[in-house]
């Protein structure tokens, strides 16, 4: 299907499964890259952390995180929470990913998502595709680094088959909670039956000392 940014690269609410070939190749071990993109409106945090790998090549390490940008010259800054920094790559070719990440982002916010990969005796290969405006960060390194420091080189007007997954802000629920097998549930709704008709309750109040309090 080719790179679509916000479907299978940049910042996306589900991590992409299929093929996104049809652009350019480039190599992709021994360096970091960092795809610069805004994190979407609602986004409080980053989960999962991917890149595609083009083709199947030999064992070897690579590290993924979040860096904050830095306005005055165009690159990505410090590191923001912290970097997953052992993750075996396998031998095959497909979508490389680290998952249960917890990394705490700002909704609108510019961020460079960041990927770096260890030496492969055949060189690795990610996928770029043209579009206006977007720019990468490149650096020739062993790991990521903290603070990112200065790019030895920046591709723009491409787009990369990197990605992150972000969540937003759980809905605020009733405020009400129930205890199931020893666990507290927050109810998200309630409904009551009337009739034979189950009803939704459109809000809720307890009396406490004579006063009724609202509970949602």
């Amino acid at each position: 299907m080719g790179l679509v940014l916000g479907t299978n690269c940049g910042f996306v609410t589900v991590a992409p499964t299929s093929d996104p070939s049809g652009g350019f190749w480039y190599g992709i071990d021994t360096e970091a890259h960092a795809f610069k993109d805004t994190a979407p409106v609602g986004a409080i945090k980053v989960t999962e952390i991917g890149w595609w790998c083009e083709n199947a090549t030999q064992e070897a390490n690579f590290e993924v995180g979040i860096y904050n940008h830095n306005s005055s010259d165009d690159e990505p800054e410090a590191v923001v929470g912290t970097l997953s920094q052992t993750n075996a790559k396998g031998t095959t070719a497909g979508w490389k990913k680290v998952t249960g990440l917890n990394i705490a982002i700002t909704a609108e916010t510019i961020y460079w998502i960041a990927v770096q990969l260890d030496d492969t005796t055949t060189g690795s290969i990610i996928n770029a595709s043209t579009s206006a405006g977007a720019r990468l960060a490149r650096l020739r390194v062993t790991t990521l680094p903290s603070p990112w420091g200065t790019s030895d080189s920046f591709y723009s007007n491409l787009i990369w088959s990197i990605y992150a997954v972000w969540e937003a802000e759980p809905s605020e629920g009733t405020n009400t909670q129930i205890n199931i097998g020893d666990d507290w549930k927050e109810i998200s709704a309630a409904q009551i039956n009337i009739g034979d008709v189950w009803k939704e309750v459109a809000g809720i109040q307890v009396n406490i000392g004579d006063t009724w309090k609202e509970v949602f």
